[in-house]
């Protein structure tokens, strides 16, 4: 899969720390056919209106497993699109690599994350530079608030395997196998496809143990992809 741009491979952008809950997190395969049941069942607790409803509440009553049904929900919905990133993202990129901004430029980088979610509200990337500008004009609140909602996102995509060629990491987005190993600190180095339908990428080693690489499965993100925007073509 190639639709990335270069810097997002070699670039670590400044982040915030990432911390994930203390609970201990139940890895499992995704099973697509129950969540899409779910999804789409209007008595089910996981359908996904009323899950995408709480979500954009300032509630923070979701737990790991609702997150896995609206992270994974996702691809069910009509304007899903794996690829899809909001025009507003890039506008402002440059202010995205300081490590400290003035007022006005935390403003800036507020209304187009605000922007840039409302178009596509699960950019995770920009939902972490929303939470850093938030923490720069001491918005605690809020941004404990998006903290959670990223948090536990992550914790959905960390939930789906290992990040090993037998449990692979199941992404909804090309752009969140990259996000991911960022916010673990790693920085992606390059690209491999291993038999269409997996993404290895390949990550500078911290210390002896720190794996080589990730893998991730896209299968599901290239059958939705084929299926809704190439063979209509």
């Amino acid at each position: 899969m190639n639709k990335f741009t270069s810097s997002i491979l070699f670039i670590l952008v400044s982040l915030v720390s990432f911390t994930l809950t203390a609970q201990k997190i139940t890895v499992a395969k995704p099973d697509f056919s129950k969540i899409k049941e779910d999804t789409f069942n209007p008595e089910s607790n996981y359908y996904f209106p009323k899950l995408l409803t709480l979500y954009q509440s300032n509630d923070t009553v979701m737990k790991v497993e609702d997150y896995r049904h609206l992270y994974f929900g996702y691809m069910f919905q009509d304007d899903y699109n794996p690829y899809r990133k909001s025009k507003y993202s890039d506008i402002i990129e440059p202010l995205y690599y300081k490590n400290k901004h003035t007022v006005a430029e935390s403003d800036t980088i507020m209304k187009y994350a605000e922007l840039s979610l409302a178009d596509n509200p699960f950019d995770l990337l920009q939902m972490n530079y929303y939470i850093i500008a938030l923490k720069e004009k001491r918005k605690n609140a809020r941004a404990s608030i998006w903290q959670y909602r990223l948090n536990h996102l992550v914790e959905a995509i960390i939930s789906s395997g290992n990040g090993t060629e037998e449990q692979p990491w199941y992404v909804i987005s090309p752009a969140h196998e990259y996000n991911l190993l960022n916010f673990m600190d790693l920085v992606a180095t390059g690209h491999e496809s291993v038999d269409g339908n997996i993404d290895y990428i390949k990550v500078n080693k911290k210390n002896a143990k720190t794996p080589a690489g990730y893998y991730f499965d896209v299968s599901r993100v290239l059958e939705t992809y084929n299926r809704k925007f190439l063979e209509t073509k």
